[in-house]
């Protein structure tokens, strides 16, 4: 409890460190963005007052330094318009669309819209002139450079998140995992002791009826005991009889069904050959046809059909249930999804990983209507 409760601080304590040191970058580069931005006005002013002094039309006075100060600027761009508000210059513009009309116009509300202008007075004349600018280069690349960082983080707050959460989901697969291969292990005594029970049943002359139907029922125990100790290890497929394997299954539930449930097997072949986990396969069907006649109620029909192609075997579960809603069919197979009142939610999405991830096959809800009934499909390669 005490590791859980220091993962907790260490967690909290990062993430507020985190939250404050984003917030000390984010304020330094909006007190940088704003010092430069006053600048770059203090820039634009200078060279107003450069361009004032050469309409002094002084032509003994030196202009060395103004002329200097209008070289220098090559990184700020601007256009200069008169008191009707034509354009009359510009400068640091993109050059091969200054002949479009329409650029310039553009150009010009972008600045209108950053910056002021600045005005340059012209004493002779008493005429005036604005200029009117954009953010440098510089200055907008820090402008969005927040908006960047912010995007890294969210970015590698997500990484952060999504690997704690699949550390998780991972230490939740070992405890089930663990908790499976015990329950396996514990049913193995009791399982042993009822196979030497059966074995005296048979000698005492019991009816051999009754003792074939208690030896089902103690295989059937073990192939679950097998089922549970195999989970989380990679299962062992083999080239098997499609349709045998599933008629077991089929008829096994059959057998132990209600006799208001009607049960129907059709094949197109007695013998269809796939690489599958025998036990593993079965699980999946024994899984469908019970959520079949639980959907049902104990009353209705089970239609399984096998089928195949060149390449595939199909093999349908349809039931004349309750339906499945539309908004749900996909959502059936997450994991801890289920819509009875008792129930983990793990069947579904545990015969999707048999299927999918061991088979290499494909399962999924082919149709289904409510107070209709639902047809599962699975899909797997010959």
């Amino acid at each position: 409890m005490n590791s859980y409760k220091n993962v907790q601080i260490i967690r909290w304590t990062v993430i507020i460190t985190s939250f404050i040191i984003v917030t000390l970058i984010l304020w330094n580069t909006y007190v940088f963005f704003q010092k430069f931005k006053t600048e770059e006005r203090a820039k634009m002013e200078i060279l107003a007052g450069a361009y004032e002094r050469f309409s002094s039309f002084d032509l003994n006075a030196d202009f060395s330094l103004e002329d200097k100060i209008i070289g220098k600027n090559n990184n700020i761009p601007m256009i200069i318009t008169n008191e009707k508000d034509s354009i009359t210059l510009w400068a640091n513009l993109d050059s091969t669309k200054i002949k479009k009309t329409a650029y310039l116009e553009k150009q010009l509300a972008l600045m209108k819209d950053q910056n002021p202008p600045v005005t340059v007075s012209h004493t002779r004349g008493n005429t005036k002139q604005l200029i009117y600018y954009r953010d440098s280069d510089l200055l907008t690349k820090l402008k969005y450079y927040p908006i960047a960082l912010i995007l890294i983080l969210f970015l590698f707050a997500s990484v952060i998140y999504l690997f704690f959460k699949s550390n998780k989901i991972a230490d939740q697969n070992k405890l089930w995992t663990g908790m499976a291969r015990e329950t396996a292990h514990q049913i193995g005594t009791p399982l042993s002791s009822l196979l030497g029970w059966i074995e005296i049943l048979r000698l005492e002359n019991t009816d051999e009826s009754t003792v074939q139907e208690i030896e089902n029922d103690v295989n059937r125990l073990n192939t679950i005991a097998e089922r549970f100790s195999k989970i989380g290890s990679i299962p062992v497929l083999k080239k098997s009889n499609i349709v045998k394997a599933t008629s077991n299954a089929f008829n096994y539930l059959k057998s132990r069904s209600s006799k208001q449930v009607i049960f129907n097997f059709k094949t197109t072949n007695s013998e269809i050959f796939a690489e599958i986990n025998l036990q593993l396969f079965s699980w999946v069907i024994e899984n469908l046809i019970k959520n079949a006649i639980d959907s049902m109620e104990g009353k209705g029909k089970i239609n399984l059909s096998i089928t195949e192609d060149s390449k595939n075997v199909k093999i349908k579960i349809a039931d004349t249930g309750k339906g499945i809603p539309k908004h749900l069919q996909q959502k059936i197979f997450s994991p801890g999804f289920t819509t009875k009142k008792r129930g983990w939610g793990l069947g579904l999405s545990l015969a999707k990983r048999i299927i999918e991830d061991y088979h290499n096959g494909k399962i999924a809800v082919l149709k289904s209507e409510l107070k209709k009934g639902t047809t599962f499909l699975i899909v797997l390669k010959k």
